[in-house]
């Protein structure tokens, strides 16, 4: 038979007619069935079973059929029994999904940049300052809303940008979106025609984002000044993206005559300077660097995001933007998914006006610092980069080393892996460029961060010398 297994509360697929058409007896049926309900994750560990009494009744089948059949799949791993809780699902190690970081089992020491350490996300923090928000929100939270975003949030990111990041912000002026991807793609719906030139070397994957709204892209080098406005033609550009904090991948810090020249290109070229301060709030070293946008906030679109201070699956950040431009970005912010959900809003601003989130920022910056320096106590001797801010630094690649490819095959034979500068450089060329590691410290867990660095140790080792 094919039962839709409801009456418990799950929807489970179980197909024991086309085993039992073959000739499978029901306890064979019910076995493969289940163990292949496991095996898929449609039964996830931990997920409890029926009683024997009431599956047997559920299936028409007996009450010794489906004993059976539980107590081969404990002995076979995949069910665990126990007295006074019933029988749940192991839990199993399953097949990963084909494409992106799903495509193989992940590594056991991951130095890849661009993600914090989720396992430090304040949960307890998070969960007071949902309670407070959701408690206090009236009906109308619950309903549809201003495509800009609630106005707890804009006015509680208003005074923190104003007050952490010197930013010009006014709640009028700021959209509420889901990321940073969804940001950069309104201003590339809504700009003026003209091409976006993006940091040369920058992450592909926003390159891409730009393409797919119809853009050209073009290069903007960067050197050791961080990105190069004398390189930017005075027409065809409606957009310069760039990273004044921290470039990514290189960590340089754009100095302050060349953020004066970017801003002045910008005002008499007509365009936009799109500013990401992905990780602006950690630096260690010295004072922080303002926002780019605080000195000229007519022609800089500020970005920033949740993603690096709590989590990415926080899915919350936000533009602040010139005056002329909030309406087109708020149609096209409507037109494209009406508005970001609202109650992580309410929660965020709690969060922001209760000071929670400096204190989570404080404690992030002293976690991040003495991963920082414990990486750059095992680089001795290697040329590192930006060092002074952020959650990743780039190892510089002598001439002599082996090629990137090579590096990386090695170092999975040590459970390794860590980002490459090839990567993001937007053509290759011959020679190739110069090569590096791009080397995060912020994605494992605190326990897992020690093993990783002497995993590199150990590689540099044997590779470098």
């Amino acid at each position: 038979m094919t039962d839709d297994w409801t009456t418990f509360g799950v929807d489970l697929h179980l197909d024991l007619a086309s085993g039992q058409a073959a000739g499978e007896g029901a306890r064979a049926a019910l076995e493969r069935s289940l163990r292949e309900a496991v095996r898929a994750g449609r039964l996830a560990t931990g997920a409890r079973l029926p009683a024997t009494r009431a599956l047997a009744a559920e299936l028409g089948l007996s009450r010794g059929t489906v004993t059976a059949a539980y107590e081969q799949l404990v002995a076979e791993g995949y069910l665990i029994a126990r007295h006074g809780s019933g029988t749940r699902v192991a839990e199993v190690v399953r097949p990963q999904a084909r494409g992106g970081r799903g495509g193989s089992a992940p590594p056991r020491h991951d130095l890849r940049p661009g993600s914090p350490d989720v396992g430090s996300f304040p949960v307890a923090a998070w969960l007071r300052a949902s309670r407070k928000a959701l408690g206090e929100a009236g009906p109308t939270a619950f309903g549809y809303g201003d495509p800009r975003g609630r106005p707890e949030l804009r006015a509680a990111l208003a005074d923190y940008l104003g007050r952490a990041r010197g930013v010009d912000a006014a709640p009028g002026r700021i959209v509420v979106t889901t990321g940073y991807v969804q940001a950069l793609a309104l201003l590339a719906r809504v700009l003026p025609p003209g091409a976006f030139a993006m940091e040369d070397p920058g992450l592909p994957f926003h390159r891409e984002v730009v393409r797919h709204a119809g853009r050209e892209v073009v290069p903007l080098p960067v050197d050791a000044d961080g990105a190069d406005p004398s390189a930017l033609p005075s027409r065809g550009i409606a957009a310069a993206v760039v990273t004044p904090a921290h470039q990514y991948p290189t960590g340089v810090t754009l100095r302050a005559e060349r953020r004066r020249a970017l801003a002045a290109w910008a005002r008499d070229a007509s365009a936009l300077v799109v500013e990401d301060d992905y990780d602006g709030e950690f630096r260690y070293d010295r004072q922080p660097v303002g926002a780019l946008q605080g000195t000229a906030p007519d022609r800089v679109a500020y970005v920033g995001t949740a993603a690096k201070t709590l989590a990415p699956g926080v899915r919350l950040a936000w533009l602040v933007l010139p005056g002329d431009l909030v309406e087109p970005v708020m149609r096209a912010k409507r037109l494209t998914d009406f508005q970001t959900e609202a109650l992580g809003q309410l929660t965020l601003a709690e969060f922001l006006t209760s000071h929670a989130y400096d204190r989570h920022v404080r404690s992030g910056r002293a976690r991040y610092r003495r991963r920082r320096d414990l990486l750059l106590q095992a680089l001795t001797g290697h040329q590192v980069e930006g060092v002074a801010a952020g959650q990743h630094v780039l190892l510089a690649l002598p001439a002599q080393s082996p090629p990137e490819p090579l590096l990386l095959q090695r170092a999975a034979a040590h459970g390794l892996t860590f980002g490459t500068l090839t990567e993001h450089w937007h053509t290759p060329t011959t020679p190739p460029h110069r090569q590096g590691l791009v080397l995060g410290y912020g994605t494992p867990r605190d326990a897992a961060y020690p093993p990783a660095v002497a995993a590199l140790s150990a590689l540099l080792r044997e590779e470098l010398g």
